[in-house]
């Protein structure tokens, strides 16, 4: 795919500015798009939007397919009456989920009362239309959900073995028993989708374009795990017999045990691999551009055993990436993928990536470290510039917070780099400014840099410490808090640079 000379800002939609906790998919996000226009940006780009569970990450959803749930704005249906809102207490600059959990859940299900109540006969055929649509993924997301909340939260593989063997009688029962919970599940889907549908619509006229995010591996508890174990690595408990991770790098010294359960690619590719298809024809449908996570991951992938606490002990295993890729070629024609190609890259990686023209990613607070034939210096970008630019992603610190804690080496070497470019900083809170200037003049063809460094924040303001189980994901903006200021100063570096 061919990349326009562009830049965009990266914003998780959580971190939204906004009341009731977190940030949704209402007026904020719209006042977002508009900022980002004004800016002169043509890329707002987001982390994957799936329903998260324990620990909170967007890595580690319920479902491949569904929305999340707390990105629902319930303000409009306050306004039809289905719900009456009340604050209790949320704090304003971070996501409390503990809190979150204990009144959105309640506060949709009211909703869905006041809908059955209440919704006109027009609304109620949209939802049975919507259902009916999406029956291919969202009736086992619904079941799913629904025997997660009658067995207390319990993952799947700790239900009562005919639901998780899956025996036909047991599934016909439960439907049976629990059809108004699966009905509620699928009705915070159809919001989910309605207002995302509404905000890419926006997007669109704006001129805006929407990056998503795809991770690799899904979530050992999630529906697809339960309803196609065959697809997976798993014992007959359903568990697990080997996990996804990395080894040791630049972000822990014992590796990542993320602890996704591992594709069988065999079974995956007999099947055409149409889990992949429909995984990346539900993301176009979201999404003008996908970045899929962690994409060596397709040449080969690190092995972890699960009885391992750690990623360190573990084994490359190859992946049939070639082959899945010309299979989305066969279907889609050229699609409008990014491959985060980071971490443990190889030649192969390399040549996998560039075979199917995927762009790849290059990040700026890894280029300081070493010398002057880093891959993640600009000099060193290829010269097409079909690559994609950050400062940092939201794995990484805030720019200001990786400064503060650079060597002396890497504070000398970025200021004698920056010099060589016609940059410069004065003081620690305008290095954020000056690296994305950097990026700006890069050939990379599209820069992205994440809103905590339009705001010069520090460490407090990080996304997410990877091996980090806990405390993650939680920033959010204050509301007027990223200015026309900050606008002006963004568009008219984007203009010094041919990106606008």
């Amino acid at each position: 795919m061919e990349l326009p000379r562009a830049f965009g800002l990266l914003l998780h939609p959580t971190s939204l500015p906004g009341p009731y906790g977190v940030g949704v998919l209402g007026r904020e996000a719209w006042d977002f798009l508009r900022f980002l226009k004004e800016a002169g940006g043509r890329y707002w780009q987001v982390l994957p939007l799936g329903p998260t569970g324990y620990g909170d990450s967007p890595y580690q959803s319920f479902s491949a397919f569904a929305g999340n749930p707390y990105l629902v704005d319930l303000r409009p249906l306050e306004e039809a009456g289905y719900v009456r809102l009340t604050d209790p207490g949320f704090p304003g600059a971070r996501v409390d989920y503990g809190l979150l959990y204990a009144w959105k859940w309640p506060a949709l299900r009211e909703a869905f009362q006041g809908f059955l109540e209440r919704a006109s006969r027009e609304e109620k055929e949209d939802f049975a239309s919507f259902r009916e649509k999406e029956a291919w993924w969202l009736e086992d997301y619904a079941l799913f959900m629904a025997l997660k909340a009658h067995h207390g939260g319990l993952p799947w593989n700790r239900w009562p073995l005919p639901l998780r063997l899956r025996e036909e009688k047991a599934l016909k029962e439960a439907v049976q028993a629990l059809a108004e919970e699966m009905a509620f599940h699928a009705f915070t889907q159809w919001l989910f989708f309605r207002q995302w549908a509404a905000l890419k619509e926006a997007a669109e006229a704006l001129g805006v374009q929407i990056i998503g995010d795809m991770p690799i591996f899904v979530a050992e508890d999630s529906a697809e795990v339960w309803a196609h174990p065959e697809w997976f690595h798993l014992d007959g408990e359903g568990r697990p017999t080997v996990v996804a991770g990395v080894p040791p790098d630049y972000f822990s010294e014992t590796g990542q045990r993320w602890g996704n359960p591992l594709y069988r690619w065999d079974v995956l590719e007999r099947e055409g691999f149409a889990f992949w298809v429909d995984r990346l024809r539900k993301a176009l449908e979201l999404f003008h551009l996908v970045r899929v996570d962690h994409f060596r991951g397709f040449e080969a992938y690190w092995e972890i055993p699960a009885s391992c606490p750690t990623a360190v002990e573990g084994r490359w295993v190859k992946a049939p990436g070639e082959r899945l890729f010309h299979r989305i070629q066969e279907v889609f024609g050229r699609v409008p993928i990014l491959a985060e190609d980071l971490g443990v890259i190889t030649p192969e990686v390399e040549a996998l990536r560039d075979r199917f023209g995927l762009p790849g990613m290059k990040v700026l607070q890894f280029a300081f470290d070493d010398g002057l034939e880093n891959p993640f210096l600009p000099h060193n970008y290829p010269p097409h510039g079909q690559v994609v630019v950050y400062t940092g992603t939201h794995d990484n610190d805030t720019t200001l917070g990786w400064y503060r804690t650079a060597t002396p080496h890497e504070k000398a070497f970025l200021e004698r780099y920056l010099a060589d470019w016609g940059l410069s900083f004065r003081k620690e809170e305008e290095v954020p400014w000056a690296l994305m200037g950097l990026g700006m003049k890069s050939v990379a063809r599209l820069a992205v840099y994440p809103v905590q460094d339009v705001l010069a924040l520090g460490s407090e303001a990080r996304m997410n410490y990877p091996g980090r189980p806990y405390g993650n994901w939680a920033w959010r903006l204050l509301p007027g808090e990223l200015t026309p200021k900050h606008g002006e100063r963004l568009r008219a570096m984007a203009e010094e640079t041919g990106r606008v």
